[in-house]
């Protein structure tokens, strides 16, 4: 048998990708904010190198030519659902969940498994292997449905995390939401490509050359994942508030709210960029959860769109007034963190783009106005409302 080592272009592209990997996992472990979320990441992303690993070193002939790396433990694929799951989660909550060890019960026994193989003598190790080879694809498909199951997990728990995210942050769409939207969309998209290979290497072993797809497309996966978690590792997530709903007289929500409203517009507090309803709470000399309940009860709407909405009245009073500033500077001035946030919020609250709006405005100002005609040398204009 040839034991000669090819390092192929297969092997160059994964070990480019698990160089990469493991760079931005040392990078997302150091930093200072957000410290259990991006361990919980740095350990997700060694985990998605260890996966690459026996097939970045297989296909340069690494397991012919030392015979003893059979079973050695670099591949857990049973702990990347858990991991996703748990980095959102304690992203979202600030800390990681109660008895979060046993999500990651699996992922440690399938280690053990293959620790313990990996030290068993040599002739026994490699009889086993080839009896064994149908538990290995099984814990391949167990990784499968992990992945599956944890990524729809997370995708709920994302969705509560905006919710909550939008009743107490005027600034929420600063806090990755987008991104963690896409990598879980990312970890959907990689389930069907994985379980189909999965269970066609089963079924039929494809061997190395026809398992490269997948394992590109885990290593594109990987690489998103890290980037975009080393891009957003130094923002500092808000620990949000417990708004739990209290006992209370009967009261008109709706004129509460209108109340409340009007007394935040008249003080300008919306152009705080990092207003939050505690803030916003404490100014008016109210109950969280009542201040709460009459935005989400009396206006029909969260806390975000609340304030956005009227920042974006602010901007409007300026257009209409025909301001001749840049958008942007408007916008900043009256409390938008981004132009992405200033666009989305203009138009939910009036139906069009800024710039439309503007246009709009200026094609008012520009319309002649009707000539003044008198019938009678003693005869008086007529008004506007006869």
């Amino acid at each position: 048998m040839d034991t000669s080592l090819v390092f192929g272009w297969r092997t160059a592209l994964l070990a480019a990708a698990v160089a990469q990997l493991l760079v931005l996992a040392v990078c997302i472990g150091r930093a200072s904010v957000n410290r259990a979320a991006n361990l919980t990441l740095a350990a997700l992303l060694f985990v998605l190198a260890g996966v690459l690993t026996p097939w970045m070193i297989g296909f340069a002939g690494f397991y012919d030519r030392w015979r003893w790396l059979t079973f050695a433990p670099f591949s857990i694929p049973l702990a990347v659902g858990p991991l996703i799951w748990l980095y959102i989660r304690t992203l979202a909550y600030g800390a990681r969940p109660p008895s979060f060890w046993r999500h990651l019960a699996p992922a440690a026994s399938q280690f053990t498994y293959l620790f313990a193989c990996f030290l068993l003598p040599e002739p026994l190790k490699q009889r086993w292997a080839d009896e064994s080879a149908g538990f290995g694809a099984g814990l391949n498909v167990a990784a499968a449905l992990s992945l599956g199951c944890y990524g729809a997990v997370s995708l709920t728990g994302l969705r509560q995390y905006r919710d909550r995210l939008a009743d107490q942050r005027s600034d929420d769409s600063r806090f990755a939401t987008r991104w963690l939207g896409n990598a879980i969309a990312a970890t959907l998209t990689l389930l069907p490509v994985w379980t189909i290979y999965v269970l066609w290497d089963a079924v039929r072993p494809l061997g190395y050359a026809n398992l490269m797809g997948l394992y590109l497309m885990i290593a594109v996966f990987a690489l998103y994942i890290g980037v975009e978690g080393w891009r957003h590792a130094g923002l500092a997530f808000p620990k949000l508030l417990e708004v739990r709903p209290q006992l209370a007289a009967l009261r008109d929500w709706r004129r509460q709210g209108e109340i409340w409203a009007a007394r935040v517009r008249a003080e300008g507090w919306a152009a705080d960029p990092e207003l939050t309803l505690s803030a916003l709470s404490a100014r008016l000399g109210a109950n969280t959860s009542y201040l709460s309940k009459a935005l989400n009860e009396g206006l029909g709407l969260n806390f975000s769109t609340f304030v956005n909405g009227l920042r974006a009245e602010k901007v409007a009073e300026h257009l209409a007034a025909c301001d001749p500033r840049d958008l942007l500077e408007m916008a900043f001035e009256a409390g938008f963190a981004s132009k992405a946030s200033f666009n989305r919020a203009f138009k939910a609250r009036f139906g069009v783009s800024p710039s439309e709006f503007r246009r709009r405005v200026s094609d008012l100002e520009n319309q002649p106005r009707p000539q003044e005609t008198e019938a009678h040398p003693a005869s008086s204009r007529v008004k506007p409302s006869e």
